[in-house]
């Protein structure tokens, strides 16, 4: 890319606003092309964790604002970062994590995970989770990528590993749990959580553990012996949760903040997908765009993506079908309008988003009964064609994989990375990362004193066997590549630049907030099944 890259960027950003001026201030929209609808939206937030049932190991951190402009009418706009700069920005994000190994040994599926993000929108509307079951078997992974706003997708990020893992206990366990509750004594913790977004006062928190016991008050009403299976859970959990979100913004709740949380979740809304992992055996849930791809390393050495997903918009010609078969052929023509639905929304399947879900007099008589729309920032509109409701649904299509000893890792990334490099080019990044990361490392015995010749010998070698390297964290490594690739597939760093610091007001014309999270599936345990189970 040539040395006026910066300008490029930013004269043809600036072609692409409208701005309004009023009162001293910069008002801008964007001319969207194929981003998702994204509107304005605040969520509560505050510092308690919301359930006694869990046990987090790493403490939470806030992402730096560094170096980010919020006008291009500043007057010292500058699209010029050093190289310690973009590196602060890029790993800002960052979260790692590697399986305890117990008398020397690892026999988790997982070995390790490495995610990150960066945000495009300001606050980021992603959201990621990682956590392990504590009273069934396996982990579970999920991206979650919200419009607009963030608290959608914060909700879920917070909720949906629960019923997961309710959905999934045994009536024994659920029994156990109950009687605890009852008698309010210390309750089985239900998750291990590795990384947690956690924000969200101590009222909301409740309400959310009402909604969960009754959730499994149900499954325990239900008397189901043998329990779901793993995708049965999945779907159930998925479906339920949209439903509860549902239900509490229509609730008549006194808490003002509660219930102007509960409106601003089911306003906005979230893409979703988890991956659960239980020894050998690999699930993905997957409601949206985000996606979940598999690094699979063949015989002979070269690598594979094997998708677990497919997105769930206008380019799936199956969600076409399905979505004209909901509806009467009057709509057929309607349904779908310029790739989005109703014209609208790219996903066809999200979290939230009620505003496709309720009916026009149930949207009237919520947002008109005393709820101060603008200061929520709920928008009052009907969709065009809006004839028969639902027209989106939170229902996951549901993956089962068996692991082999062929397959290396897994990533699962929101739309962001995918609008931005292929399946075969994420993998293909991880595999060289790897590579690199697996290179023998030389015996450095240090001679004592290290005379200057030594130590220069050393670092030739170090150099040329390549050790060093850009990031240790995979996930930081796909988002360097996926904003500042060239043509040639290599990193321009004045576009990496540029795209890091433009304002607010230009970022999301040139990529959405991306987040990545790589699982390191450990090979050893895998192989030692089969051989146990042959």
């Amino acid at each position: 890319m040539s040395s006026t890259v910066s300008s490029r960027i930013l004269s043809s950003a600036r072609n692409s606003i409208i701005v309004l001026q009023g009162k001293g201030c910069l008002y801008s929209r964007y001319i969207p092309n194929r981003n998702k609808s994204k509107w304005k939206c605040g969520f509560a937030k505050g510092p308690l964790s919301p359930f006694v049932l869990s046990w987090s190991i790493d403490n939470v951190f806030t992402l730096k604002k560094a170096f980010r402009h919020t006008s291009t009418e500043e007057d010292d706009f500058s699209l010029q970062l050093t190289p310690s700069q973009i590196n602060d920005i890029l790993r800002a994000g960052e979260f790692s994590h590697k399986i305890h190994e117990f008398d020397g040994k690892n026999t988790n599926s997982v070995l390790k995970f490495e995610s990150n993000q960066l945000a495009a929108n300001t606050p980021n509307e992603d959201r990621r989770s990682a956590a392990t079951c504590l009273q069934t078997k396996g982990m579970m992974f999920g991206v979650f990528d919200g419009h607009a706003g963030y608290a959608c997708a914060q909700s879920v990020s917070q909720r949906l590993f629960y019923y997961i893992a309710v959905s999934l206990m045994s009536q024994q366990t659920l029994e156990e749990i109950e009687f605890a509750m009852e008698r309010m004594k210390p309750v089985l913790p239900i998750l291990q959580w590795y990384k947690y977004p956690n924000d969200m006062y101590q009222e909301v928190a409740s309400l959310y553990l009402d909604h969960l016991r009754v959730f499994w008050q149900e499954l325990l009403n239900l008397d189901i012996e043998l329990g779901f299976s793993v995708e049965e859970a999945l779907i159930y959990a998925f479906k339920r949760l949209d439903s509860d979100l549902s239900l509490e913004a229509q609730a008549p709740l006194e808490n003002e903040m509660m219930k102007n949380t509960a409106l601003q979740v089911a306003f906005s809304g979230a893409t979703a997908c988890v991956a659960h992992i239980d020894s050998v055996h690999l699930h993905v849930a997957n409601a949206g765009d985000c996606r979940a791809v598999l690094g699979v390393q063949e015989e002979d050495g070269t690598w594979t993506a094997l998708s677990l997903t497919q997105d769930h918009n206008a380019f799936n010609e199956a969600e076409i079908r399905r979505l004209k078969g909901e509806h009467p052929k009057s709509e057929a023509e309607t349904v779908i309008i310029n790739n989005r639905l109703l014209g609208i929304l790219m996903p066809s399947r999200a979290f939230g988003d009620v505003r496709f879900k309720w009916s026009k007099e149930l949207q009237h008589n919520i947002l008109e009964n005393g709820c101060d729309v603008e200061a929520l920032n709920v928008y009052q509109y009907a969709p065009p064609n809006y004839y028969t409701p639902p027209y989106l649904i939170a229902e996951p299509e549901v993956t089962y994989h068996k692991l082999r000893c062929q397959d290396k890792f897994l990533v699962i990334a929101s739309d962001g990375l995918w609008d931005m490099l292929n399946n075969e080019d994420v993998i293909k990044l991880v595999a060289e990362h790897v590579a690199q990361a697996n290179v023998q490392k030389p015996r450095m015995t240090f001679q004592k004193p290290a005379s200057l010749g030594y130590m220069q010998s050393l670092l030739r070698h170090r150099k040329a066997r390549g050790v060093s390297s850009y990031d240790q964290n995979i996930a930081t490594h796909l988002i360097r590549h996926a904003i500042g690739d060239n043509e040639y597939g290599e990193i321009d760093q004045e576009k990496l630049a540029a795209m890091l610091t433009l304002p607010e007001d230009l970022a999301r014309m040139y990529r959405d907030d991306i987040t990545v999270t790589v699982v390191y599936l450990n090979s050893d345990t895998i192989d030692s099944y089969y051989k146990e189970n042959e």
